[in-house]
């Protein structure tokens, strides 16, 4: 493959990852705005019950909200991306910086989407749209690996 058309696919790769992060981010400080500041949440008619998810058990870890954790979350793949190419030590391994912080992310956002279905038996639209943010970098990050390790491998991981 053409170096071009390699740099090209990385870019518009980061790109992607660039927004899905910052849909997240503004999703998630959202979502951690409502809960910390007791105020009401929208949900648009029809689109499940984020009033019920919102107010449940889950909706906090350690008495943290959970909009916190991905604030964290897409805040520091943002920043990844940002910053990558700025700090040496950390840019051989953005790929494998963001499969980690993505994968734990898309998994968790699984267990959650799985809690509401199953157990709270509705949904919240703000849940399901940073669940998707991370499914996007997830999916991103792989297709990235994926076209990056044959270069490993010719090249002996260099």
């Amino acid at each position: 493959m053409p170096e071009t058309k390699k740099k090209t696919q990385r870019r518009t790769s980061t790109l992607v990852i660039q927004i899905a992060a910052i849909v997240g981010l503004l999703d998630s400080t959202y979502l951690a705005y409502v809960k910390i500041a007791k105020t009401p949440i929208y949900c648009t008619p029809g689109l499940g019950d984020c009033d019920v998810v919102n107010a449940s058990r889950w909706s906090t870890l350690f008495g943290i909200p959970l909009g916190v954790y991905g604030v964290i979350g897409f805040g520091l793949i943002l920043l990844v991306t940002l910053f990558s190419g700025k700090v040496k030590k950390i840019s051989p391994y953005t790929d494998l910086i963001l499969f980690g912080i993505s994968i734990a992310g898309f998994l968790f956002s699984l267990y959650l989407t799985t809690i509401e279905l199953f157990i709270l038996k509705t949904v919240c639209q703000w849940c399901l749209l940073s669940a998707i943010a991370m499914a996007v970098i997830f999916v991103t990050t792989i297709i990235r690996l994926v076209v990056k390790s044959p270069t490993y491998i010719r090249t002996g991981g260099n």
